[in-house]
């Protein structure tokens, strides 16, 4: 943490692009902040955008504004978040979850600075900002899938810092426990407890592939739950006592994915679609590309059937039209085709899934 630290200030005394690279809930939006924070900057405004969490069609108006009449609804001028940021910084999450269309728009307002906002003919204005990029994606496999911009990834990566997976820095734990000990005590008002050493040896000795955040939500767990003066094994959550991960040895399988992770939750879990893949997706500690995985693996046990995936994922058949709007939206509706087993389209008919999900909504709703 103390070279991270280093690396983070070292950024802050520049004005360059930065990249922040590191899986979910590291704290690359930590690690951003606080290079605004000791920058020149820091008396100007620092705007946050979370790319994945804003379909695409959204995505422009956000980041660029757009004029009256431009689009249904709107009925004046908006200024986007560039401009807003103005003498400032921005901070870009989850950029790898941009479409080649969005990353040309931004590449062309990295080299010229100017906003052209939505419905406009021509930039309106050019404006001073610091751009900080963060991921949990590999680009440069993104690049080689030319699914991101090899000319976009060398204006961000100017500076690039890579946060470590909690699993890495293990040391780090014991601090981290403590601080979050304080500062969930000080926001529940309640008798600070007090970790035992062998509730932080399984603190210590699990895998953490929530990382920083998962952590910091045990403990805040722990704080509430707990009555006792001292937090014991037995106060952890179960997946802490069960199954610790010390290390991954070289050429081991790596370790599960964070939507494999939540898939497994819902099938073999019984627990609710809503609460294991909504609540974290909109929280940012799921991405797109999770979202769509999960929704691949169930359509792949359904063979297509939506309305068993609802049963699958554990909600209940009012649910069917919200469940389709919000993978809508966020353009994680999958065509049911490619999943469908050929000789099967009776048990499908009978399942009452001959439209597409759309389809099936529209007459639902009519």
């Amino acid at each position: 943490m103390r070279a991270l630290d280093e690396d983070l200030r070292d950024a802050a005394r520049s004005d360059a692009k930065v990249l922040i690279t590191g899986e979910s809930g590291v704290g690359k939006e930590l690690a951003a902040r606080t290079i605004h924070a000791f920058s020149p900057r820091s008396s100007g405004p620092l705007v946050a955008l979370n790319s994945a969490g804003v379909p695409d069609t959204l995505l422009e108006s956000e980041l660029f504004g757009h004029v009256r009449g431009s689009f249904t609804g709107a009925y004046r001028d908006r200024p986007g978040l560039l401009e807003l940021a103005r003498g400032g910084t921005v901070m870009l999450d989850e950029v790898g979850e941009m479409s080649l269309r969005m990353q040309a728009l931004l590449l062309r307002f990295l080299e010229t600075g100017e906003i052209q906002p939505v419905g406009s003919d021509r930039p309106r204005t050019r404006v001073d900002v610091r751009v900080i990029a963060m991921t949990n994606r590999r680009l440069v496999d993104q690049m080689a899938a030319k699914a991101f911009r090899e000319d976009l990834y060398y204006r961000l990566n100017v500076i690039h810092i890579v946060v470590p997976p909690l699993r890495d820095r293990r040391e780090d734990i014991p601090a981290l426990v403590d601080q979050f000990l304080r500062t969930s005590v000080q926001r529940y008002g309640v008798e600070p407890p007090e970790m035992s050493p062998e509730a932080m040896a399984c603190l210590v000795e699990y895998s953490w592939p929530g990382n920083v955040r998962e952590l910091k939500n045990v403990i805040e767990r722990c704080v509430v739950r707990t009555r006792e003066r001292v937090i014991v094994p037995s106060d952890l959550p179960a997946e802490i006592l069960g199954a610790p991960v010390v290390s991954t040895p070289a050429g081991a399988a790596a370790p599960q994915s964070a939507a494999d992770a939540a898939f497994n939750q819902l099938v073999v879990g019984g627990e609710s679609f809503w609460t294991v893949v909504y609540a974290p997706f909109m929280s940012r500690d799921l991405t797109r590309a999770d979202l769509r995985r999960i929704v691949t693996l169930g359509l792949s046990r359904t063979k297509g059937n939506y309305r068993q995936v609802l049963q699958l994922f554990n909600m209940s058949d009012s649910d069917y039209k919200r469940f389709l709007n919000f993978l809508r939206k966020y353009e994680c509706q999958l065509p049911f085709q490619s999943f469908r087993v050929v000789g099967n389209d009776k048990a499908e008919t009978n399942a009452g899934d001959q439209n597409t999900p759309s389809e099936y909504a529209a007459r639902r709703s009519s």
